[in-house]
């Protein structure tokens, strides 16, 4: 929930005088069993929902249409100088980072080193990612075509990823962020439950199917705060399988000036696995041992990558305030950055200002520091709070928001266990 407590100094509030600066978290709800499992997660639903109306600006059109005449300006300022525009020769840093750590693994895997050589694969993998985040948003060269071309480069024929199938989602994700109901970047059913509203089993409008609070989740989420990271170390694992069916089933674009993009792949698909499963694994390293070794010590190392995505938005806002928020306070409300120093931002990929980039995303990953400052200045005159948090208190944030929703799944649970048995006894006795 987007509560920023003022004795956490790594967080810097953006509100309005006057304003209260921490408001208590919802954690507290349900310490005492509640009769009926809906009428408690409506309560947790209230709970939020006045902290969040008491932390951001009010709803009324006057106040929300200011916001969006205040973003537009911003946007305009953004452009007057020029951060929309690429600087290429970051990029050329950023191939000469690629290519030392592709040459690194070419040579331990050379002289036998498989654990050295599948770490620096791993980094490689780690770096690349980010590349194919900024072509996705066409924030390289803006054209559609070479921007796509190279993405899929990148992630497809380098990475064994789907940039198509990454595209679908994410940009869902940008339009409802942290909607338990229609982003798909946030339904991670039944491991993960971000939101108490994934309790209710909801349907999710993106997969077009019901998100069961089943038994699976009954044991796996109140164990949530505890799997995250070590589930989080397999994360790549299951990117594949999520581009395998999107390319296999047809899920692209299938008409119009898109329609290219899924033979591509296809063919990126199968020069990776060449590449990687062929040549590398089976042809290069000896012994079956080796080779698991080897894939899990490069897929590991990737972890800090799924970290980095799901810090921004797993410990912020999951309410819906309706069609009369704008779409600046939204974003605000629902995606955090994270204060790194600047030597650090090549580690982060610029997935540190997901905020800003949330609010425009097609902002070049170098330029998002400069305009940090512009978009702080905007919080301060909409009084809008700016959640910024360092990297290990952000991360204790998610990891206590995913205790507190395991703990309400875990009283749940035991709710519809004593109804149930409630039941039964009543039916007995007839």
């Amino acid at each position: 929930s987007p509560v920023f407590d003022t004795d956490v100094p790594s967080v810097r509030r953006r509100g309005a005088a006057g304003k209260t600066e921490s408001v208590t978290s919802a954690s507290s709800i349900g310490e005492d069993e509640p009769e009926e499992g809906l009428v408690y997660l409506n309560a947790i639903t209230r709970k939020l929902m006045d902290i969040d109306e008491a932390t951001y600006p009010p709803l009324d059109p006057k106040t929300q249409d200011e916001i969006v005449r205040k973003y537009k300006i911003l946007g305009q300022r953004i452009k007057d100088e020029g951060l929309f525009e690429c600087n290429y020769s970051a990029y050329a840093v950023e191939c000469i980072r690629y290519s030392l750590f592709f040459a690194a693994m070419l040579v331990c895997l050379k002289y036998g080193w498989y654990g050295f050589s599948g770490m620096f694969l791993g980094f490689f993998w780690h770096q690349l990612v980010f590349s194919a985040h900024d072509t996705g948003h066409m924030g390289v060269t803006h054209n559609f075509t070479i921007d796509t071309t190279i993405g899929i480069i990148i992630a497809d024929f380098l990475g064994g990823l789907s940039l198509g199938w990454w595209k679908a989602t994410h940009n869902v994700h940008h339009i409802v962020t942290n909607h338990p109901e229609h982003d798909p970047d946030n339904q991670h059913m039944p491991i993960f439950a971000i939101s108490h509203r994934f309790l209710e089993s909801l349907r999710s409008t993106y997969h077009e199917k019901v998100m069961h609070f089943d038994a699976v989740a009954k044991v796996l989420v109140p164990l949530q705060a505890y799997l995250y990271y070590p589930i989080l170390c397999f994360g790549r694992f299951n990117l594949y399988v999520q581009s395998w069916i999107f390319l296999i089933a047809g899920q692209g674009p299938r008409k119009g000036p898109a329609r290219w993009t899924r033979w591509l792949e296809c063919v990126g698909q199968v020069f990776f696995w060449y590449w990687f499963g062929y040549l590398v694994l089976y042809k290069t390293i000896p012994t079956n041992w080796d080779r698991f070794v080897y894939i899990m010590v490069s897929h590991m190392v990737t972890m800090p990558l799924h970290v980095q995505i799901t810090l921004s938005h797993f410990a912020m806002s999951t309410m819906d305030h309706g069609p009369h928020e704008s779409f600046a306070q939204k974003m605000l409300r629902t995606t955090m950055d994270v204060d790194c120093p600047q030597w650090l931002d090549f580690f982060h990929g610029g997935l540190q200002f997901q905020a800003i980039h949330h609010l425009y995303p097609r902002i070049p990953r170098h330029n998002l520091r400069a305009t940090q400052k512009l978009v702080q200045e905007f919080c301060n005159d909409v009084n809008i709070p700016y959640a910024l948090m360092g990297f290990v208190d952000g991360n204790k944030t998610v990891i206590s928001k995913l205790g507190e929703v395991g703990r309400q799944a875990a009283i749940l649970a035991k709710c519809q266990k004593t109804i149930a048995e409630r039941g039964d006894l009543l039916h007995s006795h007839h």
